[in-house]
This record gives structure tokens, sequence and C-alpha cells, in this order.
């Protein structure tokens, strides 16, 4: 391959982060700065996760319980840092309004709200963009290209940044529910946030079978647009609410 095909590998997950953040983060800098300390705190998380999981691996079973057992655990872990992330959002947001009263200006409103998430979110897509995909792209930028035996018919460059695409909008998306959940103190959102998460994990095993990412990878797509299409519907509920 070229240089050409690595940045479109490249491209396929972080153009649509690189598009949000000009169009929504990039004209607010608290928006920024919760973006950048997104990413760092989610890439810390993944590296404690890889650390944890380095005494393990490579796992040299042909089962796939093995398999499983490290998802769950994954899952488990991620959202358990978010819950924590929230937490520690909802303690500066506090911050945040007693100083606007300090100065006599406004608190932060839903939209802001939203906006903070969303920005909480998109990091935590791009630390999983960054964590498993872009570290993988460097022989991509050679002259060849790579395939797997179980998927012959996909450049694995191409199923990876798929993948990360995916996962990029079901972490944006899913951040902007889970803290409407949380601070509504709402169980559907709640639940919906790790049972999407989990089930977008376990597809990613239809990949070890023959021929299988032909049929995981579109899968997880549909996933993506699934968080995607439920956070809108969300979204637009919160704001006609709050107008009336």
């Amino acid at each position: 391959m070229t240089v050409a095909a690595g940045l479109g590998y490249a491209l396929i997950p972080l153009g649509p982060a690189f598009s949000l953040f000009a169009g929504v983060i990039a004209r607010k800098p608290f928006l920024v700065l919760t973006l950048l300390s997104s990413t760092l705190f989610w890439l810390v998380s993944l590296i404690v996760l890889s650390g944890i999981w380095r005494g393990f691996l490579p796992l040299k079973s042909g089962a796939w319980w093995p398999y499983v057992i490290l998802i769950l655990t994954s899952v488990a872990f991620q959202e358990g840092v978010r819950l924590v992330f929230w937490r520690l959002y909802k303690k500066v947001e506090e911050m945040l309004d007693a100083f606007a009263d300090r100065i006599a200006k406004p608190r932060l409103c839903l939209t802001d709200k939203m906006l903070i998430s969303l920005a909480g979110g998109l990091g935590h897509g791009l630390a999983h963009a960054v964590f498993f995909c872009l570290s993988l792209l460097t022989p991509a930028f050679g002259q060849a290209t790579f395939y797997v035996e179980r998927c012959s018919r996909m450049p694995f460059f191409l199923v990876s940044a798929i993948i990360s695409l995916g996962f990029l909008v079901i972490h944006t998306f899913s951040m902007i529910i889970a803290f409407n959940g949380y601070g509504e103190r709402k169980k559907s959102d709640q639940i919906f946030v790790p049972v999407v998460h989990l089930i977008a994990a376990v597809m990613t095993l239809i990949n070890l079978a023959p021929g299988g990412c032909l049929i995981g990878t579109p899968l997880l797509c549909v996933m993506a647009a699934l968080t995607l299409q439920y956070s809108w519907r969300m979204v637009g509920q919160r704001l006609i609410e709050h107008e009336h």
C-alpha cells in the first residue's frame, strides 16, 4: 500500500471525529479542554486495563470462552470508569456553577451539559481509535497490505478502521445517553449504554470465524447507527421538555 492508503485507513475513524471537533468542539474552549482531558483519562484507563490482562495474553486456547471473559471484564471495567468519569464531571460542574454565581453569570444550561457529554464521549472514542486502530496502522503506509487467514477478502487494516469507526460512534453518543441517565436517574438510559457496549464488543468475536469479518463488521456499524439514533431521539425529547 501507499501513504495515501494509510491515511485513508486512518481517516475512516478519525474523519468523523475531526468533523465533530471542527464543527462543534472547537467553537468553545471548555469543550476543547473536556475533549483533551477525556482522551487522556480514557487512554490511561485502557493502558491500565491492558496491563491487567497482559499476564494472561496471548490466549493459547482455541475456544471462544476466554475471549468472552476478556470482553466481559473489559466492558465492565470501562463502564465502571465511565461512572467515575461522570462523578468527576459533576464535581467540576458544581465548581463552575458556584463560580458563575459569584460573578453573577448564568449557570451551565442543558445544551452546555449535553455538549460537555459529547466532548467527553468523543474523547473516549478517540482514545479507543488511537489504542486499537492507529497503533496498528504503521505497516499500512508501506508497499503492501495485510490479510489474515480468517478474513481473506478484506484487508486487516480496513477491518480495524471500520471497527474503530463503529466504536467511536458508540462511545461518543453513549456518553450523552449515560450522562442523561445518571443525571435524570433514568434506568432505561443507564441500562442501554452497557448493553450496547457489550453487544458491540461481543460482535467482534464473529471476526474469529472464517469469513466472519464480512458479517461482524456490518453488524457493528448497525449497532453504531442504533446508538446514534437513540441518542438523537433522547436529546430531542430532552430539549422539547426543557423548552416547556
